[in-house]
């Protein structure tokens, strides 16, 4: 039945979605709940509703469902859906939900760790976890890695490893990762240098939003550098 309910909800069949999940979910099935919750949370096939979300959330948290995890994570992180804001309870539950392979919850376990949020800073942990995020194709993950390599911070500076990483953001169309990319070629940090490049990437940027990136390319053009 599980199938059946992730196929209705992928095909935007919300009601039927909304009903199976509900049936599971009252059988105790973790999967069934986390998935009814972010229904209830984004009023998916339901009104929504912050209470009955929060509720299934942390049922599903306590089978260690890794997505109840990360999404409790959040709520606590942000301070939303009925919780108080509380760093170390969100950083607790991401590392939970990163030990069970979650990329995007091995991001914000790096991320906190990087920045001493709810836990210790230790740039090292951060390094590693996200590389294992990068390793799962995560581009978040990938762009930070290579600011860590960049810079030295809990990894030895590597100039190669920080052209890599930044290429594999850029590659997958992450705003940051074309910008920092374009850094490194404006640099000729890790590559060869190259202008063009670097203003290539830093319009591909801008086109993105990326705010700085879109404030060097009004900048040339206001000095009549560039016409586009």
């Amino acid at each position: 039945m599980i199938n059946k309910a992730h196929e209705a909800y992928n095909k935007g069949d919300f009601t039927t979605a909304f009903e199976l999940y509900s049936t599971l979910a009252e059988s105790g099935n973790a999967d069934a709940q986390t998935s009814l919750a972010y229904m209830y949370q984004n009023a998916q096939g339901c009104e929504k509703n912050d209470k009955n979300a929060l509720e299934l959330y942390e049922k599903a948290a306590e089978a260690k469902q890794p997505y109840a995890l990360f999404n409790l994570a959040i709520l606590y992180m942000n301070g939303l859906g009925g919780v108080q804001h509380d760093q170390f309870k969100a950083h607790d539950l991401h590392m939970e939900a990163a030990t069970r392979e979650v990329p995007p919850a091995m991001y914000e376990a790096a991320l906190m760790l990087e920045r001493g949020l709810g836990c210790s800073q230790n740039y090292s942990e951060a390094a590693f976890w996200y590389e294992e995020g990068a390793k799962r194709g995560h581009l978040e993950s990938f762009n930070n890695l290579g600011v860590l390599y960049k810079e030295g911070h809990g990894v030895s500076l590597d100039e190669a490893r920080c052209f890599i990483c930044f290429s594999k953001a850029a590659e997958g169309g992450l705003a940051e990762g074309l910008y920092n990319l374009g850094q490194l070629y404006d640099q000729g940090f890790g590559c060869e240098q190259d202008h063009d490049m670097a203003l290539d990437l830093c319009r591909k940027a801008a086109y993105k939003g990326h705010v700085k990136a879109k404030a060097i390319i009004k900048g040339l053009q206001e000095e009549g550098k560039i016409v586009f």
